[in-house]
């Protein structure tokens, strides 16, 4: 079984205890006696599934059950035993007699409290899981033990006059609710991680006043300064002002301003925009150029930046407001400068109040072409996004409907702009999967009846040579989002191609014409291609059996936490929310590995900044087919990723959940080099 499905069986089990205690208890107050008896006997064995069930659970990993068997399970096996031992008699002697006398026995607090309060144990455990988060600690553990301590007491007196050693057990109560709430709500202290060398402890640095601050710089000018490295500026760190020897020159300007953008089907949507349309100018470039865009801001009044999402230009020009720039106001602009050195596709969008700025419009795409190389063939670069509530593939809401030769090279470039991922069907040709993320996969097989599931902020490139019939690519197994069909046939929408044929994934079969999927085919059933099993095996720089000189876990989950100075059931790392999230810390060299645990129910597209990162396993399984370089990769429940990088871009980066929405509501921290420090005092915005 796999860990989301254990999962979400703990969870079921857990409410099924709670519930089954708690109704055997109302049942036993209401003079029910064989009623109470069964429930009683139901939430024994539920009980004792959720012990196992937790004890599964452990097997994916510690991450998965530290507050079930630290709190949970510890507060429902002694509650359940206590009200074994002083009810279960009394209950089981008066559902065999079923009389008068029994009926009323079993009203007594002593029988329906000791219900009650295990149902009051269970659900604490459900309230720590799903409302508190990970991890537990000695403060939220004591809380709510107060907190069943209390109900237990309160349950008592409000069914009895007289109740055995109140004042010491109310007292007691009260100082466990005082001290859990002092450990839980006087801050830690800690603003940075050093992280752990193989085989170490991690260190952990406390800097600062302890206070939380909400300013981007205090944690990297604090491990700046604990450190006692030689400091430097984020500002210091910007492209060059000429490109390299034999590189040219490549200007653009931007400017961002509301506008009212028509769809292809007509419909008008207000909207933000760069140069007045969605998506904004296509940027391209040769590999060796240098790229200079002017970014100005006509009336977006919450300011606007420009982030190169996968690109790993130099800090200084990462457009991250309140880290590495000022957010632009409206009459202001800022001059970006970087060398196009890194092949592939890639995009840029607003890092401004981000996940509001990219939907509704504040992004465009980035292709770098390969120094030397000549275009051929048909290449079309396909950013997908949801505008107005409809998904568009550029400015389309309808199909792009584009004419090929029989024999045509052609290249689809497939970004995801959007929070969630998107499942890309491609129908009517084998194809290949050649890049990812910018990045060419190492001898990618061919492909036919697959789905393509492609996380938010990641990039396909899928290549074919054009057949004679028609091709479809489909978004979501509904959206008919670019049909391709041959110059000798009619340019329409290709209706009259047969529906029905199968494909085959291998490589022979789906050579031929008769295995390739229909363009007007169903796709739903399709199963999706396991990017960790695609191509061929090649040599890396470093595997997971390297020495790294930090590691860093990222415990994903969902909890009350302050984001922003604001209380908020927020999306958390190790517990807690921007800008409370240590800054993990690396010195230029480190050899980093990064594990990125999932214990929510949504899945977490994590995007760190300025560098690809090399996947080493999943779920505990190596990568088998080609090296997988990312800039974006989508954690889903249950999973947990570990990838690896080399820190080689010093500066101040952004490590964060790309549905941006997720950011906005904490789930995003900084990566900082030792003695790389910021002047800029403004609050990231999502």
């Amino acid at each position: 079984m796999t860990t989301d499905r254990l999962m979400a069986l703990d969870l079921l089990v857990s409410v099924l205890t709670a519930a089954a205690w708690m109704s055997a208890g109302v049942a036993a107050a209401a003079r029910r006696p064989r009623t109470a008896a069964a429930l009683f006997a139901v939430a024994l064995v539920a009980s004792l599934a959720r012990v196992w069930s937790v004890l599964a659970l452990a097997g994916a990993g510690w991450w998965f059950v530290q507050e079930k068997i630290t709190v949970a399970l510890p507060l429902l096996v002694a509650a359940g035993a206590a009200a074994t031992a002083l009810a279960g008699p009394r209950l089981l002697r008066a559902a065999r007699r079923a009389d008068a006398a029994s009926r009323e026995a079993v009203k007594a607090p002593a029988v329906a409290v000791p219900l009650l309060g295990a149902g009051y144990a269970a659900t604490a455990g459900i309230v720590q899981t799903f409302l508190i988060g990970y991890p537990a600690d000695p403060g939220t553990a004591l809380l709510l033990l107060a907190v069943a301590a209390g109900a237990v007491l309160g349950t008592w007196r409000a069914m009895s006059t007289h109740v055995p050693g109140l004042r010491t057990a109310t007292a007691v109560t009260a100082v466990a609710a005082v001290l859990g709430g002092t450990l839980v709500f006087v801050p830690s202290g800690e603003t940075t991680a050093e992280g752990s060398a193989t085989g170490g402890t991690a260190a952990m640095a406390a800097t600062g006043s302890g206070t939380g601050s909400h300013e981007h710089h205090s944690a990297s000018e604090g491990s700046a300064s604990l450190m006692g490295a030689e400091t430097r500026p984020v500002t210091d760190l910007r492209g060059p002002a000429a490109p390299p020897p034999g590189g040219a020159v490549r200007r653009f300007e931007l400017t961002a301003r509301t506008a009212t953008v028509t769809l292809s089907s007509g419909r008008k949507v207000p909207a933000w925009t760069f140069n007045g349309q969605v998506p904004g100018p296509p940027l391209t470039a040769v590999q060796g150029d240098l790229v200079e865009v002017r970014l100005r801001n006509a009336d977006i009044t919450s300011g606007v930046t420009l982030h190169w999402h996968g690109y790993d230009v130099p800090s200084g020009e990462d457009g991250v407001p309140g880290l590495t720039q000022e957010a632009v106001p409206p009459g202001g602009e800022f001059v970006y400068r970087f060398v196009a050195a890194q092949v592939g596709t890639y995009w840029y969008h607003t890092h401004e109040v981000s996940d509001l700025g990219v939907r509704m419009g504040l992004y465009g795409t980035l292709v770098v072409t390969p120094k030397g190389t000549a275009a051929e063939g048909l290449d079309l670069t396909l950013p997908v996004h949801t505008l107005g509530g409809v998904t568009v593939t550029g400015d389309r809401d309808q199909p792009l409907v584009r004419q090929a030769a029989p024999g045509t090279p052609v290249r689809l470039r497939l970004i995801n702009t959007d929070n969630t991922p998107h499942r890309f069907t491609l129908a009517g040709t084998p194809y290949r999967l050649v890049a990812v993320d910018g990045t060419d996969l190492n001898g990618p097989g061919t492909l036919g009846r697959v789905g393509l599931r492609l996380a938010a902020g990641g990039r396909y490139d899928l290549a074919f040579t054009m057949p004679s019939d028609p091709v479809l690519l489909r978004v979501d197994d509904r959206t008919d989002s670019v049909r391709i069909t041959p110059e000798s046939g009619p340019p329409g929408d290709g209706a009259a191609a047969a529906k029905g044929a199968g494909a085959s994934a291998t490589a022979d079969s789906a050579a031929d014409s008769g295995a390739v999927p229909a363009a007007d085919g169903q796709t739903a059933g399709w199963p999706e291609l396991d990017l960790t099993r695609y191509g061929a095996p090649a040599p890396t720089p470093f595997t997971s059996r390297s020495r790294f000189d930090r590691n860093f876990t990222l415990v994903l989950d969902r909890g009350f936490a302050l984001t922003n100075g604001r209380p908020a059931y927020a999306h958390t790392v190790n517990g807690a929310a921007f800008p409370d999230i240590p800054t993990e810390v690396v010195r230029e060299g480190d050899l980093v590995r990064l594990t990125v645990v999932n214990r929510g129910r949504e899945t977490h597209p994590w995007h760190l900044h300025g560098h690809r990162v090399l996947v080493l396993s999943r779920d505990g399984r190596s990568v088998t087919g080609s090296p997988l370089w990312l800039d974006t990769f989508d954690v889903q429940p249950g999973q947990v990723w570990e990838v690896a990088f080399r820190a080689a871009n010093p500066g101040l980066w952004m490590n964060h959940c790309h549905n941006l929405s997720h950011a906005d509501l904490g789930m995003m921290l900084h990566l900082a080099y030792e003695g790389v420090t910021t002047p800029f005092h403004g609050a990231h915005s999502g």
